[in-house]
């Protein structure tokens, strides 16, 4: 069992992390705008679930491998940062259709299609990475349960206070859109600047350092 006192100290260092607007919210927030509250919750479910994956590679050393080879760091890097342009771009180019209720979401892009876009943008976030690497191990006890399942706890009970967060900021931004549905106009204009949003966010995260510990 992780102490309650080390497990105190990473809510306390975790909580600012997650609340403080980063890259996921800003992904969360563009695809809202683009695809509203529902598409916006579907691709927060998926990054947190690309979430996850780093989390039990990092528990089990994979993700030490990514943040200390400069190659396989910069790899992910650019794969993730494709992709959000790619979908930015996408975003753009059906800026029309997406002019619609949350409920016709589906028949744009199925349900699947949008979670396993969050998902790849999740799983390929090599600052979230980096983060895991770098933090969980500095609250882990050594005279407790075994280092993996302590790490695996940590970064389950971080992800879980980031959908938590995440989802919130997606239903903001969801709301914030339909609050301009009342013109197929300005929801075009909208979901054009949640395109613009995701590839300012993927060039972005080109700049993204290389740390090591």
């Amino acid at each position: 069992m992780i102490p309650t006192t080390s497990l105190i100290a990473f809510v306390l260092v975790a909580l600012p992390i997650i609340l403080i607007p980063g890259p996921s919210v800003l992904f969360l927030i563009g695809r809202s705008l683009s695809l509203g509250k529902l598409g916006g919750i579907i691709s927060s479910l998926g990054n947190a679930t690309g979430g996850v994956v780093l989390v039990v590679g990092v528990a089990f050393g994979v993700g030490s491998i990514i943040a200390q080879s400069v190659i396989a760091f910069t790899v992910v890097k650019y794969l993730g940062a494709a992709y959000l342009i790619y979908l930015g771009v996408q975003a753009i180019r059906h800026r029309n259709a997406h002019a619609t209720s949350d409920a016709a979401v589906p028949k744009i892009l199925s349900r699947w299609r949008i979670f396993s876009q969050g998902f790849i943008v999740g799983i390929t976030n090599p600052k979230a990475t980096v983060f895991f690497v770098a933090v969980l191990p500095q609250f882990v006890s050594f005279g407790a349960i075994s280092v993996q399942l302590q790490l695996l706890a940590l970064g389950m009970l971080f992800m879980a206070i980031a959908v938590v967060s995440d989802t919130a900021w997606a239903l903001a931004a969801g709301f914030a859109r339909d609050w301009f549905a009342s013109s197929p106009h300005r929801i075009t204009k909208l979901s054009a600047v949640g395109g613009v949003a995701l590839i300012g966010l993927g060039i972005g995260s080109l700049f993204i350092p290389h740390a090591k510990r």
